[in-house]
């Protein structure tokens, strides 16, 4: 699995899940740029998502919706910060209702994409920052840790292929 690591500090409010592939980090950059790229990872193998709007440049929004095994819809949204392509890429990560729109009653998070090239791979890292404690506990209990694990594990197979 390409996780190494899953370190949350409650302190900081932060989970900061760290991942390596074997590619360069041009290629692990296009999981994230490319939205038919991104669909196939972004959401547990459970719930696949379809990417409805995608524009990775500072000030750009992503909208998205990932279909449960039940046929269950669950849609989201970011707000792109910054972009350093291919090394770093920030963004607000919140929930929505079916028409797009932002859910208020959950919470909004910060995500930070780190890659680091070294030893012939790429290091990904990709920290969230929570708004209090509670949102950190509430996401974690909706299982968010296990999630995102197993929606990057599914970037290995996708960098090993040229296009994606």
């Amino acid at each position: 699995m390409s996780v190494t690591s899953v370190e949350k500090d409650t302190e900081s409010l932060t989970m900061t899940i760290t991942a390596q592939f074997d590619a360069p980090s041009a290629r692990v950059w296009q999981v994230w740029t490319d939205p038919r790229q991104l669909e196939k990872w972004w959401g547990p193998p459970t719930y696949p998502a379809t990417v409805v709007g995608h524009d990775i440049t500072p000030g750009g929004t992503v909208t998205y919706f990932m279909t449960g095994p039940e046929g269950d819809t669950h849609h989201g949204w970011w707000r792109v910060s910054a972009v350093d392509a291919p090394h770093h890429l920030e963004f607000v990560d919140g929930f929505a209702d079916a028409d797009g729109n932002p859910n208020p009653d959950m919470p909004v998070m910060n995500i930070s994409v780190s890659l680091h090239e070294e030893s012939g791979g790429t290091r990904m890292q990709v920290t969230t920052v929570f708004p209090t404690t509670e949102a950190m506990e509430q996401l974690a209990a909706m299982g968010m840790e296990e999630g995102m694990t197993a929606a990057m594990g599914q970037i290995d197979s996708l960098v090993m292929t040229e296009s994606g």
